[in-house]
C-alpha cells in the first residue's frame, strides 16, 4: 500500500525494519498485527534492503505487501512524522547500531529514527529490538542513554524456558514478549504459569 492519512477506529503500530541481521522479527511483527487487527504502519531503511535479500529472499516490494500503510525512508513529511498522528507507540525489528545511535543523538536523518523521535517525545511506547553482538562501551552506553529517553530495550533472545523446537518459536515467542510491552497479546507466546508449569507446580518450588 501507500502512503496516506487515514481517520481509523482500530490501533496502530509504527514498524521500522533496519539492516540489522535478523529481518525476520520485522516480517514476522507484521504478521502478528495483520491477525491482531492493529493497523501496521511500515518503514524501511535503504540497508534493510540488502539483509531482507540475503536473510529471506525477499524484495522490499514484497516486504511492504505485508504492512497495510507503507511510508517511504526519505518521506519526512509522512503522518507518522507527527505526534498528533496518535499510535500505540513503534517498534524496530531488528534496531541496527546505526539507528539506535540516531536515535539516541536526536539528529534523525531518516523518517524511520524521525518516528522514532517522535514516539519518544510523546511519551509512547518504543520497543528497539537491538542485535548486535558483543557490545563495546560505546554501544552500552548509547542503550543506556536511550533507555533513560524512554525506550525499552528488547534485544531477541530464546526464551529456552518455552522450549522451542524449530527457530520459527523462538523467533516468534521474542515478538510476541515484545508485542506484550503494547499491551497486544500474540497466540503463539507460550506463558510462564498458564501454557508452561511453574517451578513450584512441578513441585519443585
Amino acid at each position: 500500500m501507500t502512503d496516506a492519512s487515514k481517520t481509523v477506529d482500530r490501533q496502530r503500530l509504527v514498524v521500522g525494519i533496519t539492516g540489522a541481521s535478523g529481518v525476520v522479527y520485522g516480517l514476522r511483527t507484521l504478521d502478528a498485527l495483520r491477525e491482531l487487527g492493529v493497523e501496521s504502519h511500515l518503514v524501511v531503511s535503504k540497508s534493510a534492503a540488502l539483509t531482507l535479500a540475503q536473510e529471506a529472499d525477499l524484495s522490499v516490494a514484497e516486504v511492504n505487501a505485508m504492512a497495510e500503510v507503507v511510508h517511504r525512508t526519505a518521506d519526512v513529511g509522512a503522518s507518522i512524522a507527527s505526534g498528533s498522528f496518535k499510535t500505540l507507540g513503534m517498534i524496530i525489528a531488528p534496531c541496527s547500531v546505526r539507528t539506535m545511535s540516531e536515535i539516541a543523538t536526536g539528529v534523525t536523518s531518516s523518517l524511520l529514527t524521525r518516528a522514532a523521535d517522535v514516539t519518544l517525545k510523546e511519551r509512547r511506547t518504543l520497543v528497539l529490538m537491538v542485535r548486535e553482538t558483543p557490545l563495546h562501551l560505546g554501544h552500552l552506553r548509547t542503550l543506556t542513554k536511550l533507555a533513560e529517553m524512554g525506550a525499552v530495550i528488547a534485544p531477541p533472545l530464546p526464551a529456552f524456558y518455552a522450549k522451542p523446537k524449530t527457530i520459527a518459536e523462538m523467533v516468534d515467542q521474542s515478538v510476541g514478549r515484545a508485542l506484550d510491552l503494547f499491551d497486544l497479546s500474540w497466540t503463539p507466546v507460550k506463558r510462564w504459569g498458564e501454557d508452561l508449569p511453574t517451578l513450584a507446580g512441578k513441585g519443585e518450588g
